[in-house]
């Protein structure tokens, strides 16, 4: 049994469906989680009337799609053009993509879709997504806040310079034995103030205020120290690290991370540059020489975040990629759609063809990890395995990640 609970802010709901057997058969589901009020309705303009009439809003609305009258998606459109802010599970018998794509509809009108289930509805699922709700506002408030202070470029260069940039590790696993391989090195930055500064803000800050050599060198120095200090214990990964796309114009890039591979001597091959898909296409001219001069100096060359951008296939035409990384949009829920299920396979399939490692990335439930193994993905990462920490978290992360390999095997 799921060990799942509904949050205590969760107070009531409204099911709106227009089979009456399936509102009481979801009425009978809530009450048994829990949820002591629950509303319901028959269609959409029945629901609208009964939000005008309530004092409080409920927590979370259960929207059947095919209703007479007004139907799921139009009512769901209607609650934002009345400013009606409700977390929605979006339920129907139709096809899965169906539902696919009014929750991503839902989440583009700015609606916190708790997910997306199949009627009729199953207190496994129904459970989980409960479980995902929170009060509206409370989760984002810190980030908000974060991101309304403005960084100085003084600033962030001395915290570049002091080393207050740290590399945290996302574990990388066999797909077939689940036994660490390697890790992904993200920069996170803990401002003494404001707290943790969103990595794409400050990242994309300093390449805008011409820091990012200085980060990138920062980072790449604290990861191969780091690497040498695994390696002398016996550990030896490999460590992927993000290439800004500004650093493929300039030839002092290779020399400059050279230089430090030679000071920490750790062997060029553990450590592979990832470079998003569609960075490469605006610095090609460039790029190609630099990417080049890395793969010839011996180290690994990842296209990241593959399938987000326009020409896939002629940046693995183009450039010497020893690593395809399969985005997570492509991972995170392909066990349940099949159009993902298809592109996934597809993805992997060339990768190996192409003689690439295969990383899938965002990877978070057993039934995505047990597709992906089907399917003769090579690695993988997520929050099934592992959420981003510091190096000293490792250990006792991979102790506790050991005692459970049986599960993960093929």
């Amino acid at each position: 049994m799921s060990t799942e609970s509904i949050p205590g802010e969760l107070e009531s709901l409204l099911i709106v469906d227009d089979s009456s057997v399936q509102r009481q058969h979801a009425a009978a589901l809530c009450r048994g989680l829990g949820i002591k009020l629950i509303y319901e309705a028959s269609n959409g303009g029945e629901a609208l009337q009964l939000l005008s009439m309530l004092v409080l809003l409920p927590s979370v609305m259960i929207v059947d799609l095919e209703m007479p009258g007004m139907d799921g998606i139009e009512l769901i459109q209607q609650l934002q053009q009345r400013g009606l802010v409700i977390s929605l599970i979006v339920a129907s018998s139709r096809e899965s993509d169906l539902i696919e794509s009014v929750q991503t509809m839902s989440r583009m009108l700015g609606f916190n879709v708790l997910d997306g289930l199949q009627k009729p509805l199953m207190l496994p699922a129904l459970r989980s997504a409960l479980a995902r709700y929170r009060v509206p506002g409370t989760a984002v408030a810190p980030q908000l806040s974060s991101m309304m202070v403005p960084i100085d470029r003084a600033e962030l260069a001395l915290s570049i310079d002091h080393g207050e940039i740290l590399p945290y590790y996302q574990p990388k696993v066999d797909m077939r034995t689940g036994i660490l391989k390697g890790a992904e090195a993200l920069a996170r930055w803990r401002h003494p103030k404001i707290g943790p500064i969103p990595t794409d803000r400050f990242i994309a800050q300093a390449e805008q205020q011409g820091l990012i050599h200085a980060l990138t060198l920062s980072m790449m120095d604290q990861v191969l120290q780091q690497a040498a200090l695994w390696n002398a214990g016996g550990l030896e990964l490999s460590i992927a690290v993000n290439v800004s796309a500004q650093l493929l114009d300039s030839s002092d890039i290779v020399q400059d991370i050279s230089a430090l591979l030679e000071r920490h001597a750790v062997p060029p091959a553990q450590i592979i540059l990832e470079i998003t898909e569609g960075t490469v296409v605006t610095h090609l001219d460039a790029a190609l020489g630099v990417l080049a001069r890395m793969r010839l100096k011996g180290f690994g060359l990842s296209i990241d975040d593959y399938g987000t951008g326009f020409s896939s296939m002629q940046q693995l035409a183009r450039i010497p990629f020893t690593e395809l990384k399969i985005d997570r949009s492509f991972v995170h829920g392909a066990h349940q759609r099949k159009n993902l299920r298809v592109i996934l396979q597809s993805a992997l399939d060339l990768a190996r063809r192409l003689e690439l490692v295969s990383v899938a990335e965002g990877i978070e439930t057993m039934e995505d990890w047990r597709l992906l193994q089907e399917f003769g993905c090579m690695m993988g990462q997520g929050y099934l395995i592992a959420k981003p920490m510091p190096a000293a978290a490792l250990p006792k992360w991979l102790k506790s990640h050991n005692s459970r390999l049986n599960d993960l095997r093929v």
